[in-house]
């Protein structure tokens, strides 16, 4: 289980990395405060300031990849010198110290420094590098240009910039057998547009629900840069965020108590509110039934009026709203910024969870209080479990140089399976004969008549000579 150690260890060093990291990352902080945060992070983690524009630079240019630590098997490319992550470094350090430093002037001053031989490294390289660190020349104007914004209301410009995330209790459920479901509605609202990315009641409150929130909202919408959360557990797990850093999304959390920091999803909830006094008289029996009735009434109701906020941000510019206002679907649509979709797998391999499990010899192992079916093959073997919570119905299991395994709940039906019926032998009961010794004795019989043909054909050759 060597390389499952080394893989583990990787991503538990690049989710360090990426919490280290995260403040740094925000788009929305100047330059000078950056700085200071750098020092401040650096101070306390014990790591040099280097060590951490390494780190960004790595995650602006391979995402959540690009902070695993490399093992001794992977080799960079021949043609940069061994020291290329420390000459990145300090071409970053150049390029903030004056902004107006080309690519050409940074390799002359590395190379004067003796960072870099001379005709190493190339402009075209390194520019790809500075410009995954958000250094590039169209990037650098943000740290120039003059923000006139409210310091207490604040809306991103774009969809899926920022979304806005919360759990709120919903309505108690009698199911036909008399059984009380009490729900829980998990949402992802869109900053800018107010657009119900996604948004579903459970029977639990579980940190699950989150992550299936978080994985539904990125198969329909592709993946967003940010989102915002409060302090609840739920929110607050090892698992979402090494999912979320897979995918490139940066999580914030409010600080306590600070309710009107996630304003757009509260106002929300009033229509959430709405739906809920109807509810209670529509008669439901389940949870299925309910999130049909939600699903009408996000895509009838909320997405199609027209709100209020959006229009209050379009009059804070100055830009002219149409009469009858704009609602959160339009306002979705109308964005020219483009939806960022990801391979299913590899959205499913970011949000499974990972255990390890010894297999019985009979094949099976226990997960959640469930016994599973893998494989007779894998008897005695410790192997890897990849499972998503809600829908474990299916189980995959790993073992290094085997195919991978899909496991299910072992079953046991009504009746068992017939017993196996003991040899003649083994019982009291007397064959009439034996097979095997009369089997003997044909096979005798057969060898016999053909020595006897043998001598008779010899016999008739020599009477043929005697005439």
């Amino acid at each position: 289980m060597q390389d499952k150690e080394i893989k583990n260890w990787q991503n538990e060093q690049a989710l360090k990395r990426y919490q280290l990291i995260t403040p740094l990352l925000d788009p929305d902080v100047d330059e000078g405060k950056r700085r200071q945060l750098r020092e401040e992070i650096a101070a306390k983690a014990g790591i040099s300031k280097r060590t951490l524009y390494r780190y960004e630079a790595g995650y602006r240019a391979e995402q959540f990849e690009g902070l695993k630590p490399m093992n001794r098997s992977k080799r960079r490319s021949q043609k940069l010198p061994d020291n290329f992550d420390e000459i990145v470094g300090e071409a970053i350090i150049l390029k903030r110290e004056v902004p107006r430093r080309s690519v050409r002037q940074i390799i002359m001053i590395l190379e004067t420094e003796g960072w870099a031989p001379a005709g190493r490294i190339r402009p075209s390289t390194l520019q790809r590098y500075l410009y995954a660190a958000g250094l590039g020349v169209k990037q650098m104007k943000r740290y120039t240009e003059k923000k006139a914004v409210s310091a207490r209301r604040f809306c991103r410009p774009h969809r899926l910039e920022l979304l806005q995330g919360d759990i709120k209790y919903g309505p108690d459920i009698r199911t036909t057998d008399g059984k009380l479901i009490k729900t829980y509605l998990s949402s992802l609202i869109d900053d800018h547009s107010r657009h119900m990315v996604q948004s579903e009641f459970y029977d639990n409150q579980r940190a699950e629900i989150v992550e299936d929130t978080f994985h539904k909202a990125v198969l329909k919408s592709g993946t967003f840069d940010r989102a915002y959360l409060d302090n609840g557990k739920q929110y607050i797990t090892k698992s979402l965020e090494e999912s979320c850093a897979k995918l490139g999304i940066r999580l914030l959390h409010a600080k306590p108590y600070e309710c009107q920091a996630k304003g757009k999803i509260e106002v929300f909830h009033k229509s959430v509110d709405r739906f809920i006094a109807e509810i209670r008289v529509a008669h439901i029996h389940s949870v299925a039934e309910l999130n049909e009735r939600w699903k009408v009434f996000l895509e009838m109701d909320y997405e199609k009026k027209a709100h209020s906020g959006i229009a209050e941000y379009y009059a804070s510019m100055g830009v002219e709203v149409p009469e009858g206002g704009i609602t959160p679907l339009q306002e979705w649509n109308r964005d020219e910024r483009p939806l960022r979709f990801i391979d299913v797998n590899t959205v499913a391999e970011a949000f499974m969870h990972h255990e390890t499990r010894q297999i019985d010899e009979a094949g099976c192992f226990s997960l959640h209080g469930r016994t599973y079916e893998a494989s007779a093959a894998l008897a005695n073997l410790e192997v890897e479990i990849a499972y998503d919570p809600l829908h474990m119905e299916t189980v995959k299991v790993f073992h290094q140089g085997m195919t991978p395994v899909d496991a299910h709940p072992l079953r046991i039906g009504a009746h068992a399976d017939p017993r196996t019926e003991r040899p003649v032998g083994m019982t009291d009961v007397l064959p009439e004969t034996s097979r095997f010794l009369d089997a003997l004795e044909k096979k005798y019989r057969k060898d016999h008549d053909m020595m006897a043909n043998a001598l008779s054909f010899s016999d008739y050759g020599k009477e043929a000579d005697h005439v």
